[in-house]
């Protein structure tokens, strides 16, 4: 290695060391110390650099923040330690309550609380070793999880190789993966001026874009994160607050309104001053996490099947606001359910200007006696949802016009229907109704049923507006040069028909929820194909023999005698089938499934080593039982693994359930542990 070669390498090692030291500052510390313009001069010079020495590449280096537009699905990933979901509680009293569980379980002990506040985004579990991150995964079912490591590169206040020395050779840390507030309302308003559909807040905006296929889509939405909890054989203290003090030292975002508490009324105030205060945080929240600080005494507490004893989160009450109603629209969802939406003048609700609410159905609006130009509460239900609570009847001017239920489709001028036992105002057109068309397609292509990942609902409407595709069978016919336009989108043109040959593998349950009956979602999806088979003896099934089926009650089932009973609905699962798509269960899920479990219920609770709690429930499913999530005197098992919750076990003694470890449950089903 001539001295060039080696002064280069060196520099490469330097501006790393540098740049991650910068970011530090800049996007955890909010503290820079040079000027933009000389950063980006930094990154050019590595970015020049690394080029010129492709043998010292680091997934971990600066210079891979902005991402990659190739990149395959997400690896389900197992999750060392279970992520569980925290108890929740509204009020003081419940915290109270908490509070005096925690002295019981420490038998008087003297003990401290950590008071955090609760980030309103997505999990996320980062791994480091040696000071380097080497995974991130999402919470998934507590279990499992994404691995979703090369969109987490992206994020620039998560550090990527940790400054310091004292940091342990190996730990996880978690927190929440967020979407800013003027990043949400500045992506909104873009999406707006596209006329694209906007996103509800900036959770569902951080977790979309945390799960996108391309990374550099995900560096370009400028995510942040905060960090709130540490696990490791070796961690630097014995107090939870301790050792976030720490993290902060290596270079990772923690809320600097983290408080340590010795009694319930400094925790009382904490609430009370964050309840207002939160509002002029940059980020979204919905309450307060208490964690008793002691690792040891967190040992102590313990878990139930769901969550630790030893933490609880306080949420907040929701925002309510006083506005006027403008005027009340109606919109057709695929199923052509009628929902009416109430347009109000725009009021800040936490943290977002809202300026529509769903009124639900026609009983609703009863409900409320809504008149156009009344003064309305709007709260955001989970602080995310937004919805109309109340009148001020007070304001009402005297010639306000009541607000009336329509008739007619508004978008195909067909008369509405409302069927027995139901709220919802349906429009009958199913095979003429524009939006009832487009988002059947949007269903049938979503991930959950066809997963064609290629396609998504701005383009589904080009094609339908162009007469491309008019129901989901049309999606088969599609071919390169017919979607290629003036020929410059050719690859990405590929890759949508590549997806939708792709499908052709999707399982039959999923063809079945796909082909968007109403009623039939994804569990009474796969309970119709397990027990038909195929889809000729689906098509055929007569009332008795769909409403004799566990879970398929009489109003599902009249709706799947209807569906196939439509012309122009058998055309298509006709064509469907002609296309390749898969129509019957595989020879493999034929021969995996047996009668061992007939006729028995059995509910789950706790953790398992061999499989996932939802592996678990599919094994019942496969072998034919029943998997329900309480227990009653018609549960035949209990199936038991560790971190069960107390309750369950009480109640299982109590009406003699017999309790079954993962062991025996494997060999009851002939698979051996």
């Amino acid at each position: 290695m001539d001295e060039k070669e080696r002064n280069e390498k060196e520099r490469i090692v330097e501006l790393r060391q540098q740049l991650h030291q910068h970011n530090i500052h800049y996007y955890v510390e909010n503290q820079p110390v040079i000027s933009d313009q000389d950063f980006d001069y930094m990154m050019h010079e590595l970015e020049s650099l690394e080029k010129a020495h492709p043998e010292m590449y680091d997934p971990n280096s600066p210079t891979q923040r902005v991402g990659s537009d190739l990149m395959g699905g997400f690896q389900s990933v197992a999750h060392r330690y279970p992520m569980l979901s925290l108890a929740n509680t509204y009020n003081q009293q419940e915290v109270a309550d908490w509070y005096d569980s925690v002295k019981r379980g420490l038998e008087g002990e003297d003990f401290e609380v950590c008071c955090e506040m609760k980030y309103d985004g997505l999990s996320i579990s980062l791994t480091y070793e040696d000071g380097r991150l080497v995974r991130a995964v999402t919470r998934g079912d507590g279990v499992r999880g994404d691995d979703v490591t090369a969109n987490v590169r992206t994020i620039r206040s998560i550090p990527l190789v940790l400054t310091g020395s004292a940091y342990p050779a190996s730990f996880e840390i978690r927190g929440e993966i967020l979407m800013p507030w003027d990043v949400f309302n500045h992506l909104n308003a873009e999406r707006e001026k596209a006329e694209e559909p906007l996103f509800a807040n900036p959770r569902n905006a951080a977790s979309g874009t945390l799960k996108s296929l391309s990374s550099a889509l995900v560096a370009s939405r400028q995510l942040d994160a905060y960090l709130y909890y540490i696990i490791g054989e070796e961690l630097p203290s014995i107090g939870h607050y301790e050792n976030l003090e720490k993290a902060s030292q290596w270079g990772f975002k923690i809320s600097k309104g983290m408080k340590k508490v010795h009694s319930l009324d400094e925790i009382y105030d904490f609430i009370d001053y964050w309840d207002t205060e939160r509002k002029n945080l940059p980020v979204a929240t919905d309450g307060i996490v208490l964690k008793v600080n002691s690792l040891r005494q967190q040992r102590a507490l313990g878990f139930t099947a769901k969550s630790p004893r030893w933490a609880i989160a306080y949420k907040f009450k929701a925002e309510r606001e006083r506005t006027r109603l403008i005027n009340v629209t109606f919109q057709v969802g695929r199923t052509g359910a009628v929902t009416p939406v109430a347009n109000m003048e725009p009021v800040q609700l936490a943290g977002t200007t809202v300026k529509r609410a769903t009124l639900n159905n026609e009983d609703f609006i009863r409900s409320f006696d809504l008149h156009i130009g009344d003064y309305v509460y709007v709260e955001k239900g989970g602080e995310i949802i937004p919805k109309i609570v109340g009148v001020d009847l007070d304001s009402r001017q005297a010639d306000a016009t009541r607000v009336e239920f329509i008739k007619c489709c508004p978008e195909c001028g067909t008369p509405l229907v409302r069927y027995e036992g139901e709220a919802v105002h349906y429009c009958p057109n199913d095979d003429g109704c524009p939006p009832q068309i487009k988002g059947r397609i949007e269903h049938f292509i979503s991930r959950r049923a066809m997963n064609i990942d290629s396609l998504g609902p701005e383009t589904i409407d080009e094609y339908y507006r162009r007469g491309i595709i008019k129901n989901i069978a049309d999606l088969y016919d599609i071919d390169v040069q017919q979607i290629n336009g003036d020929g410059s989108r050719e690859k990405s043109a590929r890759k949508i028909v590549e997806g939708i040959a792709a499908s052709r593998e999707v399982p039959f349950e999923r063809v079945v929820f796909a082909l968007g009956i109403r009623l039939v979602g994804e569990t009474s999806a796969k309970t119709l194909a397990r027990h038909f088979k195929d889809i000729d003896r689906l098509q055929a099934a007569t009332l008795d023999e769909l409403t004799h089926i566990d879970g398929i009650g009489e109003i599902m089932a009249k709706s799947v005698i209807s569906y196939f009973q439509n012309d122009e609905n058998a055309t298509i699962v006709r064509r469907l089938k002609d296309y390749g798509l898969r129509m019957s269960l595989s020879e493999e899920q034929l021969a995996g499934h047996t009668d061992r479990l007939k006729g028995l219920t059995i509910v789950i609770s706790g953790v398992f080593q061999r499989h996932s709690r939802d592996e678990y429930k599919t094994l019942i499913e496969q072998h034919g039982g029943k998997n329900t999530g309480s227990i009653s005197a018609k549960t035949s098992y209990l199936l038991a693994g560790d971190n069960m919750g107390p309750a369950k076990l009480q109640k299982a003694e109590k009406l003699g359930v017999k309790i079954i470890n993962e062991q025996q449950f494997l060999e009851m089903i002939g698979l051996n542990a």
